[in-house]
């Protein structure tokens, strides 16, 4: 009776840990956890994004930070609304980057090769960088603009009133999207996790700041 006892308790512990293991893998929490499971295929586009890094000057850690968040690393992944592959492409902004690289064979199915989606995904999010390049904090301004798009964030930031001193807590404040706030949120903390532990230590180009902490 006592064996048997003893065998429901373990039984009933290994299931709720497994529940509790689940639990973390859908919240994106236990990312060293997934990254031991899963290592293969999280380090399989690293070669891939510090090249395209580098192209566009971008870090590279901020690069794999948005891969992470938008697909974790899964080629094939389609959104919802028609977007493709790691980065989650819209055809929208490939078309741009094909016209933009002078690539006139591109085809939308392209973005479900890795290498394709990197290179315009970093592209649009080296673009977004440049053109908020003149906030305090550049990345937010970025990150919402690649999940909401810019229309959007020149709208928080005119509805502020605040013109130039519209900064990177002023748009978390200003952001009326709550799943942008998190998207952001957890791409900068991907990001710094990146950086602290030298993700891609030999290849930092200089065009994106270190996020500065921010709760």
């Amino acid at each position: 009776m006592v064996a048997r006892m003893k065998f429901w308790a373990i039984s009933v512990c290994g299931l709720l840990a497994a529940a509790i293991l689940l639990a973390w893998f859908a919240a994106g929490k236990s990312y060293r956890l997934q990254k031991l499971v899963f290592g293969v295929r999280f380090a399989s586009h690293d070669a891939r994004i510090a090249a395209a890094a580098a192209r566009y000057g971008v870090r590279p850690s901020l690069v794999k930070a948005v891969i992470w968040r938008e697909s974790r690393f899964q080629p094939e992944m389609l959104g919802a609304h028609g977007e493709r592959g790691l980065m989650q492409i819209t055809e929208g902004a490939a078309l741009d980057w094909a016209r933009a690289e002078k690539i006139e064979t591109f085809v939308p199915t392209d973005l479900l090769d890795p290498k394709t989606n990197i290179d315009a995904g970093t592209w649009y999010l080296a673009n977004a960088l440049r053109h908020w390049a003149g906030k305090d904090d550049p990345i937010p301004f970025a990150l919402a603009e690649y999940n909401a798009g810019r229309t959007r964030v020149k709208r928080w930031e005119r509805d502020s009133g605040l013109g130039g001193d519209f900064g990177a807590d002023e748009l978390r404040a200003a952001m009326d999207f709550p799943a942008t706030k998190s998207y952001i949120r957890a791409i900068t903390e991907r990001y710094r996790d990146y950086e602290r532990t030298g993700e891609f230590s030999a290849t930092k180009p200089p065009g994106t700041p270190l996020p500065p902490d921010k709760p």
